[in-house]
């Protein structure tokens, strides 16, 4: 049969979105399935999309193209529609030109009027609204879901969806505590009111093994999500743990609030926010744990995702996803809404036990499986057998319609035996590689390359340096020793032998035997291996972290230096700047004398020095006296800077970058953020180097 998905805009992010596509795969692998866009902002959209989904946008809401490329149609950006009101839509979910209005209301209306779909099945409250009201009865049966929950909705759009339910054949929500509500306000009605979870695959990267001290929270940095919470519990956690550390990753309007939170209880350097990373699960991955503080949750798939990945989650027993899905005390733990001690008190019980932090893990990638997209598929699949089953029971005989068969050429039908048909065999395929990239224990970088995009015989990869003229670097692109079709093609950059300079490199799979060069896209930058290994001993210290383009692309980011001081511990205390770290590269002598220069970057400045106490091991430490920089700044107004080296004599000598590159985090600059104090903050420079800047406190 035909199943047609509607989204609002299936080219944005979130959790909608990826529920729809992932179980829209499933299905495809026995129906045919399209997801049909409201509107179209960009040219692809941000998800992964199974390739036997048909995705077809009713609106287009790209900017114009001057000149404008083949095969473009004309941008609807500008249409007199749409800035008229909706005849159907209530002003709280139509607010904004790009949710609902006339020309909305038009394109709807015409798709419902033609499709040839078995299954209609809509997304969001507008949607489920024209549904109803422009679905004609009878041709298609009409499905809704609920993502969210029923009482969180504004009250136009939680009545007019109420209006809407009873000419559905059914309407789903993603919990059964929902389903109940849903069936407590609508008594009467004989829509199916029923639930069905949303669909969350495992990616098959490599799991967490519960060892890194890292707890890890996602999502929309929003209120209902109570990362306020997080961080106050955090305050508790980081007394008994300081060595451990909380990712917050997701952007929203409570990040400015949430910084200032951070600062204020001084967590700088235990907390820090990530801002959006997609794909999540690689990050899940890095986690021992994944905390989650919602107020409310309608399901909780980054509970879900980070199950998957094999971490336990400490979740706040919320209405009405967490208790659905976890098993308090076997796969997570289930603490109190709105506490932070009893989120700090459920934190420390994984924190501190860490045979139950991996045996919770273990069995929480097992309890996943329930929300595996083929399962949520196959729930689908009955609903709709049993949808036919009572229409066709209740209809007469001459208005019955049954599910069209599978659409297309039947499985295992052979191709037509026509002359393009030959032409096209001629013609060689081109190469669309697509590779997942993870770090070994050795710390070589192991690229997985799926076959799906690969086609001819001797193939290698190639990995070039941006804005150099060097030529590219050959690696070897081996085939799967066995026979079967799925096993990706490896290749397998050595970090002892494989010499890099310091730069950001694209990898590409290259076909000798036509010259055809293709750069490889990213599925997944597995960086969990980086978080506790150490650099290579002895000179130069080098670096690599894979990583994925804005454009989504597999990239290499890389550092070679004679000798790197890494800073480890950046610390505002009451007498200055402090830093801990360790050098790589070099090693200080017995009687040593190793000063921190200060040279000036920006501003009124003046180059200082600061004494260096060397530690066994490599390590060193030295404390910026606040006075010292007030006194560099010779008295000017507006802000001064300065980078910072190590000198291991202080006779001089070369100088050693001090900076943040070990680890897994690919730009310290976004994410490795500190406060003012006393006019001076640290911050991480482009190339993740430290520096201090001063500000002119007025004083």
């Amino acid at each position: 049969m035909k199943i047609s998905f509607l989204l609002h805009n299936a080219y944005g992010i979130g959790g909608t979105i990826r529920s729809t596509f992932n179980v829209a795969g499933a299905l495809a692998a026995h129906h045919t399935v399209e997801i049909v866009s409201l509107i179209r902002t960009i040219e692809t959209p941000n998800l992964p999309l199974h390739p036997a989904v048909r995705l077809r946008p009713l609106i287009d809401l790209r900017p114009h193209e001057d000149p404008p490329r083949a095969g473009r149609r004309a941008a609807d950006l500008g249409h007199p529609l749409l800035t008229r009101p909706s005849a159907h839509i209530p002003a709280a979910e139509a607010r904004g030109t790009t949710n609902f209005n006339a020309l909305t209301d038009e394109r709807v209306a015409e798709y419902l009027g033609r499709t040839d779909a078995d299954v209609v099945i809509a997304t969001r409250p507008g949607l489920v609204i024209y549904l109803a009201a422009l679905g004609r009865a009878g041709r298609f049966l009409r499905i809704g879901q609920e993502h969210r929950l029923h009482g969180t909705h504004r009250a136009e759009i939680r009545a007019a969806c109420d209006a809407a339910i009873p000419h559905l054949d059914a309407y789903t929500s993603v919990s059964e505590a929902d389903a109940a509500t849903h069936r407590a306000h609508l008594p009467g009605v004989t829509t199916r009111l029923t639930a069905l979870p949303n669909g969350v695959p495992a990616t098959g990267i490599e799991p967490s093994d519960g060892r890194a001290k890292l707890v890890v929270a996602a999502g929309r940095l929003i209120p209902v999500k109570r990362y306020d919470l997080l961080v106050a519990a955090w305050e508790t956690v980081a007394a008994k743990h300081p060595d451990w550390r909380l990712r917050i990753y997701g952007r929203g309007p409570q990040l400015p609030a949430l910084r200032r939170q951070i600062d204020e209880l001084g967590l700088a350097g235990q907390i820090t926010l990530m801002g959006a990373h997609s794909p999540i699960e690689t990050e899940w991955a890095k986690g021992a744990i994944a905390a989650v503080t919602s107020r409310e949750e309608s399901f909780g798939m980054t509970i879900v995702e980070a199950m998957h990945c094999g971490v336990p989650v400490v979740a706040t027993d919320c209405p009405h996803g967490p208790g659905e899905i976890i098993t308090d005390g076997r796969d997570g733990l289930l603490v109190p809404v709105g506490d932070a001690d009893g989120i700090a008190k459920g934190l420390l019980t994984l924190i501190e036990d860490d045979e139950l932090r991996r045996s919770m893990g273990a069995a929480a990638r097992i309890a996943a499986e329930r929300y595996a997209p083929e399962r949520v598929a196959a729930s689908y699949e009955r609903l709709i057998e049993e949808l036919h089953t009572a229409r066709s029971t209740a209809a007469p005989a001459h208005r019955r319609r049954t599910a069209a068969p599978l659409r297309g050429r039947p499985a295992g039908a052979p191709l037509a035996g026509t002359l393009k048909d030959a032409v096209k065999q001629l013609i060689r395929k081109p190469l669309r590689p697509v590779a997942s990239c993870r770090v070994t224990a050795e710390g070589d970088l192991s690229v997985l390359v799926e076959p799906e995009g690969l086609h001819g015989g001797q193939l290698g990869l190639t990995v070039t340096r941006r804005k150099s003229d060097e030529p590219p670097i050959h690696v070897p692109l081996l085939p799967p020793a066995g026979a079967a079709p799925s096993a990706p093609w490896t290749a397998t950059l050595d970090r002892a032998t494989l010499d890099l300079d310091e730069g950001r490199w694209d990898l590409h799979v290259v076909r000798p035997s036509d010259g055809v060069r293709r750069r490889v896209g990213c599925r997944f930058a597995e960086g969990r291996g980086l978080l506790d290994l150490e650099p290579l001993p002895g000179s130069p210290f080098t670096w690599w972290i894979p990583y994925s383009t804005v454009d989504g692309y597999l990239a290499l980011r890389a550092w070679r230096r004679p000798a790197h001081a890494e800073a480890r511990v950046i610390r505002l205390d009451a007498e200055g700047l402090a830093v801990e770290g360790t050098l790589h590269g070099a090693r200080f002598g017995p009687d040593a004398t190793p000063t921190a220069v200060a040279t000036p970057s920006k501003g009124p400045a003046r180059p200082f020095l600061t004494g260096v106490t060397a530690l066994d091991g490599g390590r060193f430490r030295f404390t910026v006296p606040y006075e010292r920089i007030r006194e560099a700044r010779d008295g000017e107004e507006g802000s001064a800077g300065w980078t910072l080296t190590l000198h291991k004599s202080a006779r001089g000598g070369t100088p050693i970058r001090i900076g943040r590159i070990v680890g897994d985090i690919v730009d310290r600059d976004k994410t490795d953020l500190f406060p003012i104090t006393h006019g001076v903050r640290p911050h991480l420079t482009r190339t993740n180097d430290l520096a201090i800047i001063s500000v002119a406190t007025g004083n």
